[in-house]
Protein backbone atom coordinates (compact mmCIF):
# COMPACT_ATOMS: atom_id res chain seq x y z
CA UNK A 1 0.00 0.00 0.00
CA UNK A 2 1.29 3.46 -0.96
CA UNK A 3 2.58 5.44 2.06
CA UNK A 4 0.13 8.22 1.26
CA UNK A 5 -2.89 5.91 0.90
CA UNK A 6 -4.26 6.57 4.39
CA UNK A 7 -3.45 10.29 4.39
CA UNK A 8 -5.13 10.83 1.02
CA UNK A 9 -8.18 8.80 2.08
CA UNK A 10 -8.60 10.89 5.24
CA UNK A 11 -8.16 14.09 3.22
CA UNK A 12 -10.85 13.00 0.75
CA UNK A 13 -13.33 12.17 3.53
CA UNK A 14 -12.73 15.52 5.22
CA UNK A 15 -13.22 17.29 1.89
CA UNK A 16 -16.42 15.33 1.20
CA UNK A 17 -17.89 16.53 4.48
CA UNK A 18 -16.94 20.12 3.68
CA UNK A 19 -18.77 19.88 0.34
CA UNK A 20 -21.96 18.64 1.97
CA UNK A 21 -21.78 14.89 1.40
CA UNK A 22 -23.42 12.80 4.09
CA UNK A 23 -21.07 9.83 3.85
CA UNK A 24 -17.89 8.85 2.05
CA UNK A 25 -16.35 5.41 1.70
CA UNK A 26 -13.55 3.94 -0.40
CA UNK A 27 -13.13 0.64 -2.25
CA UNK A 28 -10.31 -0.82 -4.29
CA UNK A 29 -11.28 -0.71 -7.98
CA UNK A 30 -11.69 -4.13 -9.52
CA UNK A 31 -14.10 -6.78 -10.72
CA UNK A 32 -17.33 -7.17 -8.70
CA UNK A 33 -17.36 -10.96 -8.87
CA UNK A 34 -20.13 -11.37 -6.27
CA UNK A 35 -22.51 -9.25 -8.39
CA UNK A 36 -22.19 -11.19 -11.67
CA UNK A 37 -24.79 -13.91 -11.06
CA UNK A 38 -27.42 -11.69 -9.34
CA UNK A 39 -27.19 -9.07 -12.10
CA UNK A 40 -27.31 -11.67 -14.90
CA UNK A 41 -30.33 -13.35 -13.30
CA UNK A 42 -32.12 -10.02 -12.86
CA UNK A 43 -31.69 -9.28 -16.57
CA UNK A 44 -32.61 -12.80 -17.69
CA UNK A 45 -35.84 -12.61 -15.68
CA UNK A 46 -36.78 -9.40 -17.48
CA UNK A 47 -36.90 -7.39 -14.27
CA UNK A 48 -35.51 -4.40 -16.18
CA UNK A 49 -38.71 -4.18 -18.27
CA UNK A 50 -38.18 -1.92 -21.28
CA UNK A 51 -34.98 -0.43 -19.84
CA UNK A 52 -32.88 -2.10 -22.53
CA UNK A 53 -29.93 0.17 -21.73
CA UNK A 54 -29.38 -1.97 -18.61
CA UNK A 55 -28.17 -4.74 -20.92
CA UNK A 56 -25.43 -2.52 -22.36
CA UNK A 57 -21.83 -2.33 -21.11
CA UNK A 58 -22.22 -5.42 -18.91
CA UNK A 59 -18.47 -5.74 -18.27
CA UNK A 60 -18.05 -2.05 -17.45
CA UNK A 61 -20.85 -2.22 -14.90
CA UNK A 62 -18.91 -4.89 -13.06
CA UNK A 63 -15.40 -3.50 -13.48
CA UNK A 64 -14.69 0.26 -13.22
CA UNK A 65 -11.13 -0.23 -14.47
CA UNK A 66 -12.71 -0.78 -17.90
CA UNK A 67 -14.70 2.42 -17.53
CA UNK A 68 -11.82 4.58 -16.26
CA UNK A 69 -8.47 3.34 -17.53
CA UNK A 70 -5.80 3.07 -14.86
CA UNK A 71 -8.25 3.47 -11.98
CA UNK A 72 -7.26 2.07 -8.60
CA UNK A 73 -9.97 3.33 -6.25
CA UNK A 74 -13.71 3.96 -6.19
CA UNK A 75 -14.78 6.75 -3.84
CA UNK A 76 -18.48 6.37 -2.99
CA UNK A 77 -20.45 9.30 -1.61
CA UNK A 78 -24.01 10.01 -0.52
CA UNK A 79 -25.87 13.34 -0.62
CA UNK A 80 -29.04 13.97 1.39
CA UNK A 81 -32.24 15.02 -0.41
CA UNK A 82 -34.83 14.44 2.33
CA UNK A 83 -37.18 17.46 2.19
CA UNK A 84 -38.33 19.66 5.03
CA UNK A 85 -41.88 19.62 3.64
CA UNK A 86 -43.66 16.63 2.11
CA UNK A 87 -45.47 17.86 -0.99
CA UNK A 88 -47.80 14.87 -0.77
CA UNK A 89 -49.62 16.61 2.07
CA UNK A 90 -50.87 19.32 -0.29
CA UNK A 91 -52.08 17.35 -3.29
CA UNK A 92 -53.77 14.05 -3.98
CA UNK A 93 -51.21 13.48 -6.75
CA UNK A 94 -47.63 12.93 -5.63
CA UNK A 95 -44.07 13.37 -6.90
CA UNK A 96 -41.11 11.43 -5.53
CA UNK A 97 -39.12 13.49 -3.03
CA UNK A 98 -35.92 13.31 -5.05
CA UNK A 99 -37.59 15.33 -7.83
CA UNK A 100 -38.82 18.31 -5.80
CA UNK A 101 -35.90 20.51 -6.76
CA UNK A 102 -33.30 20.82 -9.52
CA UNK A 103 -31.89 17.83 -11.40
CA UNK A 104 -29.48 16.06 -9.04
CA UNK A 105 -27.29 14.91 -11.94
CA UNK A 106 -26.23 18.48 -12.67
CA UNK A 107 -26.17 19.72 -9.06
CA UNK A 108 -24.05 16.92 -7.64
CA UNK A 109 -21.70 16.68 -10.61
CA UNK A 110 -20.88 20.37 -10.21
CA UNK A 111 -20.18 19.82 -6.49
CA UNK A 112 -17.96 16.84 -7.33
CA UNK A 113 -15.98 18.86 -9.89
CA UNK A 114 -15.33 21.62 -7.36
CA UNK A 115 -14.33 19.07 -4.74
CA UNK A 116 -11.90 17.33 -7.09
CA UNK A 117 -10.36 20.68 -8.09
CA UNK A 118 -9.61 21.45 -4.43
CA UNK A 119 -8.21 17.96 -3.85
CA UNK A 120 -5.84 18.34 -6.79
CA UNK A 121 -4.60 21.64 -5.40
CA UNK A 122 -3.78 19.95 -2.09
CA UNK A 123 -2.46 16.49 -3.03
CA UNK A 124 -1.36 17.04 -6.62
CA UNK A 125 -2.82 16.08 -9.96
CA UNK A 126 -4.51 12.71 -10.50
CA UNK A 127 -6.74 11.18 -13.16
CA UNK A 128 -10.39 10.64 -12.35
CA UNK A 129 -13.99 10.78 -13.54
CA UNK A 130 -17.03 11.77 -11.50
CA UNK A 131 -20.45 10.13 -11.72
CA UNK A 132 -23.92 10.26 -10.22
CA UNK A 133 -26.39 7.88 -11.84
CA UNK A 134 -24.76 8.86 -15.13
CA UNK A 135 -22.76 5.85 -16.32
CA UNK A 136 -22.85 2.03 -16.28
CA UNK A 137 -21.82 1.68 -12.62
CA UNK A 138 -23.38 -0.57 -9.99
CA UNK A 139 -23.55 2.31 -7.53
CA UNK A 140 -25.19 0.46 -4.65
CA UNK A 141 -22.67 -2.37 -4.90
CA UNK A 142 -19.75 0.03 -4.61
CA UNK A 143 -21.43 1.98 -1.82
CA UNK A 144 -22.06 -1.28 0.05
CA UNK A 145 -18.48 -2.41 -0.49
CA UNK A 146 -17.18 0.92 0.83
CA UNK A 147 -19.17 0.61 4.05
CA UNK A 148 -21.56 3.51 3.44
CA UNK A 149 -24.55 1.22 4.10
CA UNK A 150 -26.19 -2.09 3.30
CA UNK A 151 -28.62 -3.02 0.53
CA UNK A 152 -32.06 -3.33 2.08
CA UNK A 153 -34.92 -5.63 1.14
CA UNK A 154 -36.30 -2.89 -1.14
CA UNK A 155 -32.92 -2.88 -2.96
CA UNK A 156 -32.15 0.65 -1.72
CA UNK A 157 -28.97 1.43 0.17
CA UNK A 158 -29.77 1.88 3.87
CA UNK A 159 -27.85 3.42 6.74
CA UNK A 160 -28.64 3.36 10.45
CA UNK A 161 -27.82 7.06 10.74
CA UNK A 162 -29.76 8.49 7.78
CA UNK A 163 -32.09 5.89 6.26
CA UNK A 164 -32.17 5.96 2.44
CA UNK A 165 -33.26 9.38 1.15
CA UNK A 166 -29.96 10.30 -0.49
CA UNK A 167 -28.28 10.28 -3.89
CA UNK A 168 -25.22 8.17 -4.59
CA UNK A 169 -22.16 9.46 -6.44
CA UNK A 170 -18.69 8.21 -7.30
CA UNK A 171 -15.19 9.44 -8.02
CA UNK A 172 -13.24 6.74 -9.84
CA UNK A 173 -9.56 7.64 -9.76
CA UNK A 174 -6.00 6.41 -10.20
CA UNK A 175 -5.04 7.19 -6.60
CA UNK A 176 -4.13 4.27 -4.39
CA UNK A 177 -6.28 4.82 -1.29
CA UNK A 178 -6.79 2.90 1.93
CA UNK A 179 -10.08 1.01 1.45
CA UNK A 180 -12.95 0.73 3.91
CA UNK A 181 -14.95 -2.36 4.80
CA UNK A 182 -18.56 -3.36 4.21
CA UNK A 183 -20.99 -2.81 7.06
CA UNK A 184 -23.46 -5.34 8.47
CA UNK A 185 -27.09 -5.83 7.44
CA UNK A 186 -29.75 -4.42 9.76
CA UNK A 187 -33.04 -5.31 8.05
CA UNK A 188 -33.57 -8.37 10.23
CA UNK A 189 -37.02 -9.92 9.88
CA UNK A 190 -38.67 -6.63 8.87
CA UNK A 191 -40.95 -6.87 5.80
CA UNK A 192 -42.56 -3.43 5.82
CA UNK A 193 -41.30 -2.44 2.36
CA UNK A 194 -42.30 -5.78 0.82
CA UNK A 195 -45.78 -5.73 2.36
CA UNK A 196 -46.42 -2.04 1.56
CA UNK A 197 -45.66 -2.17 -2.18
CA UNK A 198 -49.08 -1.97 -3.92
CA UNK A 199 -47.83 -3.65 -7.10
CA UNK A 200 -45.79 -6.44 -5.44
CA UNK A 201 -42.68 -5.17 -7.21
CA UNK A 202 -40.35 -6.48 -4.48
CA UNK A 203 -40.54 -10.06 -5.68
CA UNK A 204 -38.11 -11.43 -3.10
CA UNK A 205 -35.58 -10.26 -0.57
CA UNK A 206 -33.52 -7.48 -2.24
CA UNK A 207 -34.87 -8.22 -5.72
CA UNK A 208 -37.15 -5.67 -7.37
CA UNK A 209 -39.00 -6.45 -10.58
CA UNK A 210 -38.59 -3.07 -12.25
CA UNK A 211 -41.38 -3.79 -14.71
CA UNK A 212 -43.84 -3.87 -11.78
CA UNK A 213 -42.46 -0.77 -10.05
CA UNK A 214 -44.53 2.44 -9.97
CA UNK A 215 -41.36 4.51 -10.50
CA UNK A 216 -40.63 2.51 -13.66
CA UNK A 217 -44.20 2.90 -14.94
CA UNK A 218 -44.26 6.67 -14.36
CA UNK A 219 -40.72 7.52 -15.51
CA UNK A 220 -38.98 4.86 -17.60
CA UNK A 221 -41.93 3.33 -19.44
CA UNK A 222 -42.52 5.17 -22.72
CA UNK A 223 -45.59 3.21 -23.86
CA UNK A 224 -49.02 3.12 -22.26
CA UNK A 225 -49.16 2.05 -18.62
CA UNK A 226 -50.37 -1.57 -18.42
CA UNK A 227 -53.83 -2.23 -16.96
CA UNK A 228 -52.15 -4.30 -14.25
CA UNK A 229 -51.27 -0.96 -12.60
CA UNK A 230 -54.88 0.25 -12.60
CA UNK A 231 -55.97 1.20 -9.10
CA UNK A 232 -52.52 0.42 -7.68
CA UNK A 233 -50.63 3.65 -8.38
CA UNK A 234 -51.35 5.09 -4.93
CA UNK A 235 -51.61 8.53 -6.63
CA UNK A 236 -47.92 8.67 -7.60
CA UNK A 237 -47.69 10.66 -10.84
CA UNK A 238 -43.86 10.70 -10.91
CA UNK A 239 -41.77 8.13 -9.10
CA UNK A 240 -42.76 6.45 -5.84
CA UNK A 241 -41.45 6.61 -2.26
CA UNK A 242 -43.65 3.99 -0.59
CA UNK A 243 -40.92 1.44 0.18
CA UNK A 244 -38.76 4.21 1.63
CA UNK A 245 -41.55 5.97 3.53
CA UNK A 246 -42.40 2.79 5.46
CA UNK A 247 -38.77 1.84 6.23
CA UNK A 248 -38.12 2.16 9.98
CA UNK A 249 -34.59 3.45 9.36
CA UNK A 250 -35.99 6.53 7.63
CA UNK A 251 -37.30 7.81 10.95
CA UNK A 252 -33.73 9.09 11.31
CA UNK A 253 -33.81 11.04 8.03
CA UNK A 254 -33.29 14.76 8.56
CA UNK A 255 -33.98 17.62 6.11
CA UNK A 256 -31.24 18.55 3.65
CA UNK A 257 -29.74 22.04 3.46
CA UNK A 258 -29.14 22.21 -0.29
CA UNK A 259 -31.09 25.23 -1.69
CA UNK A 260 -31.20 23.69 -5.18
CA UNK A 261 -33.13 20.67 -3.87
CA UNK A 262 -35.85 22.70 -2.19
CA UNK A 263 -39.37 22.13 -3.50
CA UNK A 264 -40.68 24.78 -5.85
CA UNK A 265 -43.72 26.66 -4.58
CA UNK A 266 -45.79 25.38 -7.52
CA UNK A 267 -45.09 21.77 -6.56
CA UNK A 268 -46.21 22.46 -3.00
CA UNK A 269 -49.25 24.54 -3.94
CA UNK A 270 -50.76 22.73 -6.95
CA UNK A 271 -53.94 20.85 -6.15
CA UNK A 272 -55.37 17.87 -8.03
CA UNK A 273 -57.52 20.04 -10.31
CA UNK A 274 -54.55 22.13 -11.34
CA UNK A 275 -52.50 19.04 -12.10
CA UNK A 276 -55.39 17.68 -14.16
CA UNK A 277 -55.42 20.88 -16.26
CA UNK A 278 -51.63 20.99 -16.62
CA UNK A 279 -50.47 22.57 -19.91
CA UNK A 280 -47.17 22.26 -21.76
CA UNK A 281 -46.39 25.89 -20.86
CA UNK A 282 -46.95 25.38 -17.13
CA UNK A 283 -45.08 22.06 -17.21
CA UNK A 284 -42.05 23.75 -18.78
CA UNK A 285 -42.18 26.55 -16.21
CA UNK A 286 -42.54 24.36 -13.12
CA UNK A 287 -40.12 21.63 -14.14
CA UNK A 288 -37.34 23.65 -15.74
CA UNK A 289 -34.04 22.08 -14.56
CA UNK A 290 -36.09 19.33 -12.85
CA UNK A 291 -35.68 15.52 -13.05
CA UNK A 292 -39.38 15.44 -13.99
CA UNK A 293 -38.34 16.62 -17.47
CA UNK A 294 -37.29 13.00 -18.06
CA UNK A 295 -40.89 11.89 -18.47
CA UNK A 296 -41.75 14.94 -20.63
CA UNK A 297 -45.12 16.71 -20.59
CA UNK A 298 -46.86 13.91 -22.50
CA UNK A 299 -45.60 11.31 -20.03
CA UNK A 300 -46.69 13.22 -16.95
CA UNK A 301 -50.12 13.88 -18.47
CA UNK A 302 -50.40 10.17 -19.27
CA UNK A 303 -49.63 9.34 -15.63
CA UNK A 304 -52.12 11.90 -14.26
CA UNK A 305 -54.89 10.76 -16.59
CA UNK A 306 -54.25 7.07 -15.82
CA UNK A 307 -54.55 7.70 -12.08
CA UNK A 308 -57.58 9.98 -12.19
CA UNK A 309 -59.46 7.98 -14.83
CA UNK A 310 -58.96 4.89 -12.72
CA UNK A 311 -60.79 6.55 -9.87
CA UNK A 312 -63.85 6.97 -12.06
CA UNK A 313 -64.13 3.29 -12.88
Amino acid sequence: MNANARKYAENIKTKAKKFGFQSCGISKAGFLEEDVTPFETWLQNGHHGEMSYMENHFDKRLDPTLLVEGSKSVISLSYNYYPETDAGKFSELKISKYAYGEDYHEVIKEILREMVAELKEEIGDFDCRVFTDSAPILERSWARKSGIGWVGKNANLLTKQHGSFYFLAEIICDLELEPDFATTDHCGSCRRCIDACPTDAIVSDRIVDGSKCISYATIELKNEIPESFRGKMADWMFGCDICQDVCPWNRFASPHNQPKFRAKDEILSHNTGEWRELSQEIFSEIFRKSPVKRTKFAGLKRNIDFILNGKKL
